[in-house]
């Protein structure tokens, strides 16, 4: 490959990634939508039960239940975010360039997190 000082992917890669990052974000947005239907949802858990010991560890339950969805539901918004990020770079046609290196992320990693802006050699200067 030639020396190319203007080093990215091809329109025809940065397509790719646009689908498989598109198809990301509505899946977490569903996700989300669960996980917000479930939070919402939880104060009503077990209420047609007559079972006092059911009851008892349902309330228990509950609290740790909503302060798990609540935690699920802001990771979740911070990926859909990450992603939409992500579309961005593809429009700018700087995805999937290293923030740190300017070198090509692999492609192998872009597949498994396509919001990710660092190359595995930067990461691993991070530590």
């Amino acid at each position: 490959m030639a020396a190319d000082t203007n080093v990215r992917y091809s329109d025809k890669d940065l397509a790719h990634f646009k689908a498989l990052i598109q198809e990301k974000i509505d899946k977490a947005q569903h996700d989300l939508e669960l996980i917000k239907s479930a939070y919402m949802n939880d104060h009503n858990n077990g209420t047609e039960d007559t079972s006092p010991t059911f009851k008892a560890f349902d309330e228990g339950s509950a609290v740790m239940s909503k302060e798990r969805n609540a935690q699920l539901a802001i990771r979740q918004e911070k990926f859909i975010r990450d992603l939409k990020s992500a579309l961005i770079r593809i429009e700018n046609k700087t995805y999937g360039v290293c923030r740190v290196t300017g070198k090509l992320i692999n492609k192998k990693r872009l597949e498994l997190v396509p919001h990710a802006t660092l190359s595995i050699e930067a990461k691993n200067m991070q530590k």
